[in-house]
C-alpha cells in the first residue's frame, strides 16, 4: 500500500499571510477503521489514568506507613521520656541529703483489715 500525497495550490485571490496549499492525503478510512482508531486512543488514555492513579496510590501506601512509623516512633519516645523522669526522681531523692540522713526503721508494723 502505497501513501500517495498531493499538493493543490488554491487560484483564487491570494491574499497575503494566507496559506497557498493544501494537503490532502490519499489514503482514505471508511467508518470502521475510524471506530477502531478512537477506540484505541480511548484505550491508551485510560491505560494513562490507570498508570497515574496506581501511582498515586502507591505514594498513598508509602505516606500512610511513614506516618505509622513516626506515631510508633513518638509513643515511644513519650514512654522513654516518662521511664527517664521517673529513674531520674528516684536518683534525686536517693542522693539527697534527706534520704542520706535517714536510717533504716528497727521495726515494721502492717495494719490489717
Amino acid at each position: 500500500m502505497s501513501q500517495t500525497s498531493t499538493y493543490a495550490r488554491r487560484q483564487s485571490n491570494w491574499n497575503r499571510n494566507q496559506n497557498i496549499t493544501r494537503y490532502s492525503s490519499g489514503v482514505k478510512l471508511g467508518p470502521v477503521a475510524h471506530t477502531v482508531l478512537v477506540a484505541l486512543m480511548i484505550t491508551v488514555l485510560g491505560l494513562i489514568y490507570l498508570t497515574q492513579a496506581t501511582r498515586a496510590t502507591s505514594y498513598d501506601y508509602q505516606a500512610q506507613e511513614i506516618e505509622t512509623k513516626i506515631a510508633e516512633l513518638t509513643d515511644k519516645k513519650t514512654e522513654l521520656e516518662v521511664e527517664n523522669a521517673r529513674l531520674t526522681a528516684l536518683e534525686t531523692v536517693r542522693n539527697s541529703t534527706v534520704a542520706q540522713t535517714m536510717s533504716a526503721p528497727s521495726e515494721t508494723a502492717y495494719v490489717q483489715e
